[in-house]
């Protein structure tokens, strides 16, 4: 059975981020066709990348780097929710994407963003740091807006619609995973 990881990609204090990753990890946790884990980057400590050699050679020297490999290393897919900061993803998402590389190779991922605009540019970033990655973004996409999921721009209330389009992504990701998993053997 494939693994998946909804990884939760903003650290700041008072985030969105936090209700919404819940809130598809319990429609996830519905499912039986595939196990779902919620990674909150924030549980890992991260400092702004300090490892002296490049992440594609695997060479490890701090603890914190070696635990965040380890827990990625057990997915076979991700969704990240991610909000949009300044047209892109949050920082802290993308200094712990770049932490590792052969991790997130040849595995599927699906967004789930928020955002004035839904989060489409933080969305379409992270489409492009993926890619570089060898991870496969899957096209479904829940684009959630400040405006209309959120009372006040910060009490998460989303519209009913968007949880058959978190389903959409689910299936892509458990599907494109499976395919995936043949690579990675």
């Amino acid at each position: 059975m494939n693994k998946i990881g909804i990884i939760l990609g903003s650290t700041r204090p008072g985030r969105n981020g936090e209700a919404v990753a819940k809130w598809v990890y319990d429609i996830a946790a519905k499912r039986n066709d595939a196990q779902f884990e919620l990674v909150d980057i924030k549980d890992y400590d991260l400092p702004l990348y300090d490892e002296p050699y490049p992440a594609m050679m695997q060479q490890y020297t701090k603890d914190h780097t070696k635990r965040w490999s380890e827990k990625i290393k057990e997915f076979d897919g991700f969704i990240f929710v991610t909000a949009e900061y300044n047209h892109s993803i949050p920082g802290a998402l993308k200094n712990a994407i770049d932490y590792l590389n052969a991790e997130w190779a040849n595995k599927a991922m699906g967004i789930v963003s928020y955002g004035s605009a839904g989060g489409a540019r933080s969305a379409e970033h992270l489409r492009l740091v993926a890619g570089e990655l060898k991870m496969a973004d899957v096209r479904a996409q829940v684009m959630l807006s400040l405006f209309t999921d959120f009372e006040n721009m910060s009490l998460f209330k989303p519209n009913p619609r968007h949880e058959n389009t978190v389903n959409e992504v689910i299936d892509q990701v458990i599907s494109w995973s499976s395919a995936l998993k043949t690579i990675r053997q």
